[in-house]
């Protein structure tokens, strides 16, 4: 994993995305592993619309066959999954979670079930400093007319051309224009600018639940990873 994120750095925000994805469909006893497709009616995980942009399985099943030469029957798919995660996280210091388009009440409900509490959300949404948003999840606020609380100085970097895009095609827009593969608290700055490419980022900054931890998130990169 080490050498595959050493030559592939982007792929570094890709696997704890695939790790979350994968401990937030636990809750589904049936076909929920994203290293697995279905072969009945219920969706894969790894094939739901949620996972769209999950991708570059082949090196996790590459580190699984690898570890299988040495340790047959040992070491799960769920062990990789942790294990790629981790090393992604070591590698940029990065983790996310939450649909783009759920209400603040849910995302945060959802994070208290699993032990996370306020301040530990507004954190955890900071790994949006990283990485990059695909176009269909950008489109609604830019078509057919642009979401007013959009900075429109932003909107020259949200270069989203097509209304509806072809929900196959990798087009994509860097989460931070400033800083995009640097794990920083530049993201909260840029949210309270009226700068965040998602509704969960927007709702982030005025939620009055939220707001008070991002603007110390924003003021203090040492109070954002220290709650991180």
């Amino acid at each position: 994993m080490t050498v595959v994120l050493r030559y592939n750095s982007n792929y570094c925000t890709l696997y704890v995305q695939v790790l979350f994805h994968a401990l937030v469909s636990l809750q589904h006893l049936h076909c929920s592993h994203v290293m697995l497709h279905c072969f009945w009616a219920q969706l894969s995980e790894k094939e739901r619309d949620r996972s769209f942009g999950l991708r570059n399985f082949r090196y996790l099943e590459t580190i699984k066959e690898a570890v299988e030469r040495e340790c047959p029957g040992f070491v799960s798919c769920a062990d990789i999954l942790v294990l790629s995660g981790r090393d992604g996280i070591v590698a940029i210091q990065a983790l996310s979670l939450v649909d783009h388009n759920e209400s603040m009440s849910v995302v945060l409900e959802r994070f208290k079930n699993i032990g996370i509490d306020t301040p530990g959300v507004v954190a955890l949404l900071g790994s949006h400093s990283v990485g990059r948003t695909h176009c269909v999840k950008l489109v609604h606020r830019l078509y057919p007319e642009v979401d007013p609380v959009l900075d429109p100085g932003h909107l020259e970097h949200m270069l989203c051309p097509d209304a509806i895009p072809d929900p196959k095609a990798v087009r994509y827009v860097r989460n931070d224009r400033g800083t995009p593969m640097k794990l920083d608290n530049n993201y909260y700055r840029n949210i309270l600018d009226n700068k965040g490419l998602l509704i969960v980022d927007h709702q982030l900054a005025n939620d009055k639940r939220t707001k008070p931890y991002v603007k110390k998130m924003a003021k203090s990169q040492d109070y954002f990873f220290k709650h991180f």
